[in-house]
């Protein structure tokens, strides 16, 4: 079974406490370092080489965020934040952060942000055996006698306006699939080739390419608000603007999103409408 060896750092004891008993009956996680600053992080780090850190941001010294900026970027672990206030969701999320914890933290929440630093460090690491496959490729047509022939492979054509959308996604789950409503869907978003599809406060995790998954999504209700999250629009129930052109989404199910400049435009034009 997959472990992911995990330091939690906080300068609160009780919640460190709090996190550690969270993390007690989760099967991927191998607690390896408890750390209460930024020293004991670096040290933590250089000693044990973790998968995953919980990080609190507000800290004596240095904060989370610097902690992290200070650690080699060829030992980074994936982090999540942890924090009573939401106004470093900008710096956690342009850090690239597997997921933002507002505290007080619960055993669910817990175990969902886990659940995604699964699928990343998964997704990761078969990244990283296909690289060494396409490496060991390369080197093989190196010494070949002959090249091989090229093959033309046609992409997927995209669906013209007369398309019509399915109204449910099938999820495929080993012999059992799910059959979720395409209106019941809040949010989706991407760790690798896997896709975590957010529902009625279930998380159900599929097999698919963002790629392959917006072909199925109809456009007019699904719109990709950053390169590895999509909402349904239907679902937003309130935006903020922030700093750097930055927006944030929040949803009827109270999760919060963050969308990047690059995406802005989308949510843009859906208030456009909006105001109309």
């Amino acid at each position: 079974m997959l472990k992911l060896k995990t330091i939690i750092v906080d300068d609160e004891y009780l919640a460190r406490r709090l996190l550690k008993a969270n993390l007690t009956d989760i099967a991927e996680i191998e607690l390896v370092a408890e750390c209460e600053n930024g020293r004991q992080v670096l040290e933590a780090v250089s000693n044990h080489n973790p998968d995953l850190i919980f990080m609190d941001i507000q800290m004596p010294g240095m904060n989370g965020i610097e902690v992290v900026k200070a650690i080699p970027v060829n030992n980074m672990p994936m982090i999540i934040f942890t924090t009573a206030y939401d106004q470093y969701a900008v710096s956690a999320f342009d850090i690239n952060a597997v997921d933002y914890l507002l505290k007080p933290l619960d055993e669910k929440q817990v175990e969902r942000a886990v659940q995604r630093a699964v699928l990343e460090y998964s997704s990761k690491r078969a990244l990283g055996d296909i690289k060494q496959h396409l490496l060991d490729a390369l080197g093989q047509i190196g010494h070949s006698p002959s090249p091989a022939p090229i093959v033309n492979i046609p992409s997927k054509l995209v669906p013209d306006e007369s398309h019509h959308y399915p109204e449910k996604l099938f999820i495929k789950d080993g012999d059992t699939i799910t059959l979720i409503s395409m209106k019941d869907i809040d949010w989706v978003d991407a760790a690798g080739d896997y896709m975590c599809v957010h529902s009625d406060g279930i998380t159900h995790v599929m097999r698919s390419t963002m790629k392959d998954l917006l072909v199925q999504l109809d456009p007019q209700m699904f719109k990709r608000i950053h390169r590895s999250t999509i909402i349904n629009l239907a679902k937003i129930k309130r935006v903020t603007k922030h700093s750097k052109g930055k927006f944030f989404v929040y949803l009827g199910c109270g999760e919060q999103l963050m969308v990047s400049r690059s995406f802005g435009s989308v949510i843009k034009q859906y208030l456009t409408n909006k105001v109309k």
